[in-house]
């Protein structure tokens, strides 16, 4: 049986806190992204770059955050969500495996936020395994439209044979996503529930990955003041099985 390790995790942009008493996160998270010893790990919030931290911090990564936090051996995808006056942020993806090919799309549905979704395929034990990252909107009616959105996505670019995973910040705190999802055979895991924040003390469950195709095995939220510390989210990790092809295709 082959696993697949896929953890999700909202840095932050590598910064706890606010004004003159935050701190730079970005190298505790560097060595917690290698602790997760995930084959995949989808993150939200990364920076591709920010001139006034840049400035304010002097140990500033001098490589984009997506790079700097990509384990030897593994490779980086990124692709930005918003631009801001000081610079831009988004969604990306460090693959053990590896990619194929990787596309944007912006979901954004008001000024107010700009969003996007990262599309990625991984060759992994000689599959082909579509993953999409995503960090949905603040309020509840943009999220709906997002979810259409990102659903046609999925019609339009992955085959239905493909072992497929969506994962990311959802922004979800009811069970809307889940039941829009379920139509698409797009399903979480089910069972004991997984709170990943606020981080210092968890009581709500933001973040999630879905499957399709793919055989759950377990998940698990790590603890402690070592992650609560690096960013306002808990990472999320998940196994899975990668079935064999013809047993995907009797599956559909």
């Amino acid at each position: 049986m082959n696993v697949v390790r896929v953890a999700t995790y909202n840095i932050h942009k590598g910064v706890q806190g606010i004004g003159p008493r935050r701190r730079l996160e970005i190298h505790n998270l560097g060595h917690a992204v290698e602790q997760l010893d995930a084959d995949i790990v989808c993150l939200q919030e990364v920076r591709k770059l920010h001139r006034r931290e840049e400035e304010y911090f002097t140990r500033w990564p001098d490589m984009p955050q997506a790079d700097f936090l990509a384990p030897e051996g593994y490779e980086a995808v990124y692709r930005t969500n918003a631009l801001t006056r000081h610079g831009e942020h988004g969604n990306a993806l460090l693959s053990r495996w590896p990619v194929v090919a990787h596309q944007h799309e912006d979901i954004s549905d008001h000024r107010f936020e700009q969003r996007g979704l990262l599309h990625v395929e991984v060759l992994v034990h000689g599959r082909s395994v579509h993953i999409v990252v995503v960090h949905l909107g603040l309020i509840r009616a943009s999220r709906t439209r997002q979810v259409t959105q990102l659903q046609g996505f999925i019609e339009r670019e992955v085959p239905l044979t493909a072992p497929l995973l969506v994962a990311g910040d959802f922004n979800d705190w009811g069970a809307a996503v889940q039941r829009a999802f379920e139509a698409s055979n797009l399903r979480a895991f089910k069972g004991e529930h997984q709170a990943t924040f606020p981080a210092r003390l968890p009581l709500v469950q933001l973040d999630y990955i879905y499957s399709r195709g793919l055989k759950p095995l377990g998940v698990h939220v790590p603890r402690g003041r070592i992650w609560w510390r690096m960013s306002d989210h808990l990472p999320l990790i998940a196994e899975f099985a990668l079935p064999e092809a013809e047993s995907l295709r009797n599956t559909q």
